[in-house]
């Protein structure tokens, strides 16, 4: 967690959940430091105002006004506990509030100065529960004694989803969008931009893809991927090809090369909000792609999710495209989906020359009865999980499908190899005959 007084590691091990803060030591803070700190009771609460902003409106208009250029906070109010404050910071952070029942007068009061409204009337409504309940649960096992202190625990999907964690960072990301300019016209305004470039979306890094500068949140980046991790702790890369308008803006400078600006951009949704609302299926390659190339796994999932509904309406010859590529990229559910379409429909496949000339492009299946992943598992023994050869995982679709009873399930696997090698044999003479056509 980026908050390093008193943190549990259960709550770094959350707040990492949710793509913010290290489990060690070795945190992403040392990389990307917090850029304000609070003081309450002389005890230092480290944050970064972009998430502060995002969740509280009392903190987006004191950056804005009193501590806009400030990185440290003193409190004097007596009525603030250091604990309050640190919970609720931790809660913007990890969508996760944990607090000790007795501090919770002191969150309520905390939640209302911040203004997170939604969160301080389901406070409320625990401090009213417990005033009348007191005890109720422990009293029945006898536990009115014990020492442990309780807590008080609420998760983000309490609140109206316009006031969790990916709500506000959606909000944080459509307003680096609309801060985004076209690079062509900074190359001769660069002064004008400077001074008309707003800067209230808090950003610290840029981004440029083609001719499109994007601004983004360092802290943001480096916590859901790797790729931006290692790159930004890297400064000797912080203004690649020492562009002039990206230096007098005083801000990092990375260039990103080989993808679209709106690969990118969904890419940058996906990191600030954990969720995809939108794809146009023809974004579906690049994105699969893109998340491999900057080590953002989950990207794949939620891709997926919103290409499968598609795949109900393309051709054949199509789902064999998909087939490779979910094989390729390590998409299981798309993979999956393929597989079980072309076991059940194996026949009205194999009359396409598209999926008899994908046979040619795969490792044949395993011949060796020990190495096949058709076997049937014994009675109590795990099942084939791993992703492995496609024609071996074809087979046990089909064999599921359309296969005799168990005992006769190899006579039946040897008859499905033999009209794969018949499907070879007969694209091989298609290609060759296409050889022969584009020489004559």
């Amino acid at each position: 967690m980026l908050l390093q007084e008193g943190a549990t590691a259960e709550a770094a091990a959350l707040a990492e959940a949710e793509g913010f803060g290290p489990t060690d030591g070795a945190s992403t803070g040392s990389l990307f430091p917090p850029d304000i700190t609070f003081y309450v009771d002389g005890k230092p609460i480290e944050a970064h105002r972009i998430i502060l902003c995002a969740r509280s409106p009392f903190f987006e208009h004191k950056f804005e006004t009193d501590w806009k250029n400030r990185k440290e906070v003193r409190f004097s109010n007596k009525k603030l506990s250091f604990g309050a404050l640190y919970n609720l910071i931790h809660f913007f952070y990890a969508d996760r509030l944990e607090a000790p029942v007795d501090e919770m007068e002191s969150l309520s009061r905390t939640c209302k100065v911040c203004k997170c409204e939604e969160l301080r009337k389901l406070v409320d409504k625990e401090i009213l529960h417990l005033r009348f309940a007191l005890y109720k649960s422990t009293s029945k096992l006898g536990l009115e004694n014990s020492q442990s202190p309780r807590r008080f625990i609420l998760l983000g999907q309490s609140l109206p989803r316009e006031d969790r964690l990916p709500s506000a960072l959606r909000r944080v990301l459509q307003k680096c969008l609309a801060n985004s300019r076209e690079e062509e016209f900074k190359k001769t305004l660069a002064n004008e931009i400077c001074r008309n470039w707003k800067d209230d979306d808090l950003a610290d890094l840029t981004v440029k893809v083609d001719d499109t500068v994007f601004r983004c949140h360092q802290v943001i980046l480096a916590s859901r991927s790797e790729y931006f991790k290692t790159r930004l702790s890297r400064t000797v890369d912080f203004l690649e090809g020492n562009n002039r308008v990206h230096a007098s803006l005083g801000l990092p400078f990375l260039e990103e090369h080989d993808l679209s600006t709106e690969a990118f951009e969904k890419m940058l949704e996906y990191m600030y909000t954990d969720n995809l609302e939108h794809m146009d299926p023809t974004q579906a390659e690049e994105l699969f792609d893109v998340a491999s190339r900057y080590l953002l796994f989950p990207l794949r999932r939620a891709v997926a999710d919103l290409l499968l509904p598609n795949l109900e309406h393309v051709s054949p010859a199509e789902l064999c495209h998909w087939l490779i590529l979910s094989d390729i990229y390590g998409v299981t559910k798309i993979r999956e989906y393929c597989l079980d379409i072309i076991a059940y429909n194996f026949e009205m496949f194999a009359d396409i020359r598209e999926f008899r000339a994908l046979l040619l492009t795969l490792p044949p299946p395993s011949a060796n009865d020990a190495l096949r992943t058709t076997r049937p598992s014994q009675p109590g023994a795990a099942g084939h999980t791993d992703q492995g050869n496609i024609l071996d995982d074809l087979r046990e679709k089909w064999l599921e499908a359309e296969a005799a009873e168990l005992d006769e399930r190899d006579q039946s696997a040897a008859l499905f190899d033999q009209r794969l090698e018949m499907l070879m044999l007969v694209a091989e003479r298609e290609a060759c005959d296409d050889d022969n056509a584009a020489l004559h």
